[in-house]
């Protein structure tokens, strides 16, 4: 009797599906978003250009998903919680500088910041699926200091959180000024200050 073939299919749709999400990783790098096609991210990839559109509707959608694949194979984003709240910040604020100056998910980023504008499902999806499951571990983590007593209890951990990541995206996005630890370390210390409890 035949062995099943689904198995081979199914890797053989993983390899050409990992391939196209590099292919589009490595082409919006060389080229930039608005040269990017179809066309290009099939031939790079080596499969035909409907093997893409028969899983992506548009080049956003695949540069959505590598830049997802991307951050899976970072490891996502997780906080630690040490019991110094000033020095988890400090670690994962410096991760995320280092994180916005790598060229690989520097330029996928603006090129998806940049097409969200237009694009109300892409924006919805970028904010499902990067920035809230990034936002709740910064929030979480805050919760636990404000258990802690770190953090003022009226303290609103939401406007907290902004405070903290909104700093580094201004100033990757619009680069007014290079985007440093040290700068990242700055917007922490004053960010915690301004959050500490009322003295007893």
């Amino acid at each position: 009797m035949a062995e099943p073939r689904s198995p081979q299919t199914s890797r053989r749709s993983e390899r050409s599906r990992r391939a196209i999400l590099d292919a589009a990783l490595e082409l919006v790098a060389e080229t930039g978003f608005g040269k990017l096609t179809i066309e290009a991210i099939a031939a790079r990839a080596g499969v035909g250009k409907q093997t893409i559109y028969r899983w992506w509707p548009s080049k956003a959608a695949v540069l959505f998903d590598s830049f997802l694949a991307l951050g899976e194979d970072a490891g996502g984003i997780a906080l630690p919680d040490t019991g110094d709240l000033e020095a988890d910040l400090k670690q994962v604020m410096r991760a995320t500088v280092d994180e916005l100056n790598d060229p690989r998910f520097d330029l996928p980023s603006r090129a998806l910041a940049a097409e969200s504008q237009n694009d109300p499902v892409l924006a919805a999806e970028l904010t499902a699926k990067v920035l809230e499951p990034q936002l709740a571990a910064y929030e979480e983590r805050l919760r636990s200091a404000q258990r802690a007593g770190d953090i003022a209890e009226d303290t609103d951990l939401r406007v907290a959180l902004e405070l903290l990541v909104g700093p580094l995206h201004h100033r990757w996005m619009l680069r007014t000024r290079p985007l440093t630890h040290a700068f990242a370390d700055t917007v922490v210390e004053m960010v915690l200050r301004s959050l500490a409890p009322p003295a007893r």
